[in-house]
C-alpha cells in the first residue's frame, strides 16, 4: 500500500511560518497550515509546548468560534508577556460574544464590566498589572490618535492598528463604534443643554418685562430690583426642572 511521505518540519520552521501568517492577518490561511501540517511524530511534543504556535492555534480558535478550545489553550500554558496583550484581547473577547449570544443583544458597559468580573484573566496571560476596561494607556492613546484622524477605517486600517495595539480588528472596529457613539451622545446633550439655557433667558426677560408693566413709571427703585431678582430666581427655576427631565 502506497505511503504518503512525512515532510520532517523543524519546530524551529513550523514557528516562524506561523508568525509570518499570523503578523499578515491571514487567519484562515494560518488555520490551514495548522490542520494540515505534516510533523515528524518526534517534535509534536515540542511543538505543542512552542508559544508561536500555542498562540496560533488559539487565534483560529477564536475566528473558528471554538472558545472552548481557545479557553483550554490559554488556561494550560504559561505565555510570555509579549503574548499577553493580544491573548487577553481574545479572552475578552470571546467571553463577550458568548453573553451577547445568551442575551440575545449587544453588551453595554455595564454588561462588560459584569463578564469581566465573573470571568477574570487567568495568570497564565496576565502578569497583575491593573488596566482601564483591559487597555492599557498606550493602547488608548493610539486609538485615540487614530480616531482624531479617521474615525471611519477601513478595514485594512483596522488591521494595522490591531497589529499596533495587539488587540484584534474586531475589538478595534468596536472600540471606533463605542467612540462614536459616545460622541453623538455628548453632541446631543450639549444641543440639548443650550436649548435650556436659551429657553430659560427667553422667559427671563419676559418675566422681567411684565413686572416692570405692572408696577409702572411710579414704583421705587427698591420694588424694581426686587422684581428683577423674583424673574431671575424664577428663570433659573424653570432651567433646573428642564434639566432635571
Amino acid at each position: 500500500m502506497f505511503q504518503l511521505p512525512i515532510l520532517n518540519f523543524s519546530p524551529q520552521q513550523v514557528a516562524g511560518v506561523c508568525e509570518t501568517l499570523e503578523e499578515s492577518g491571514d487567519v484562515e490561511r494560518l488555520g490551514r497550515f495548522l490542520w494540515s501540517l505534516p510533523v515528524a511524530p518526534a517534535a509534536c511534543e515540542v511543538l505543542s509546548r512552542n508559544e508561536s504556535v500555542l498562540r496560533a492555534r488559539a487565534i483560529v480558535a477564536f475566528h473558528t468560534g471554538n472558545f472552548r478550545e481557545l479557553y483550554h489553550i490559554l488556561e494550560s500554558h504559561k505565555f510570555t508577556k509579549e503574548s499577553h496583550s493580544k491573548l487577553q484581547a481574545l479572552w475578552l473577547e470571546s467571553h463577550y460574544q458568548e453573553a451577547e449570544k445568551l442575551r440575545g443583544r449587544p453588551l453595554g458597559p455595564v454588561d462588560k464590566y459584569r463578564v469581566r468580573k465573573k470571568f477574570p484573566l487567568p495568570k497564565t496571560i496576565w502578569d497583575g498589572e491593573q488596566k482601564t476596561h483591559c487597555f492599557k494607556e498606550r493602547t488608548r492613546h493610539l486609538l485615540r490618535e487614530w480616531y482624531l484622524q479617521d474615525p471611519y477605517p477601513n478595514p485594512s486600517k483596522k488591521r494595522e492598528l490591531a497589529q499596533a495595539t495587539g488587540l484584534t480588528p474586531t475589538q478595534v472596529g468596536n472600540w471606533f463604534k463605542n467612540r462614536r457613539q459616545r460622541d453623538r451622545a455628548a453632541a446631543a446633550k450639549n444641543r440639548l443643554q443650550q436649548q435650556v439655557l436659551s429657553s430659560g433667558s427667553v422667559r427671563s426677560l419676559t418675566a422681567e418685562d411684565g413686572a416692570a408693566d405692572r408696577l409702572g413709571p411710579a414704583s421705587s427703585p427698591e420694588a424694581s430690583r426686587s422684581s428683577k431678582a423674583a424673574a431671575s430666581a424664577i428663570s433659573i427655576t424653570s432651567s433646573d426642572s428642564e434639566c432635571d427631565i
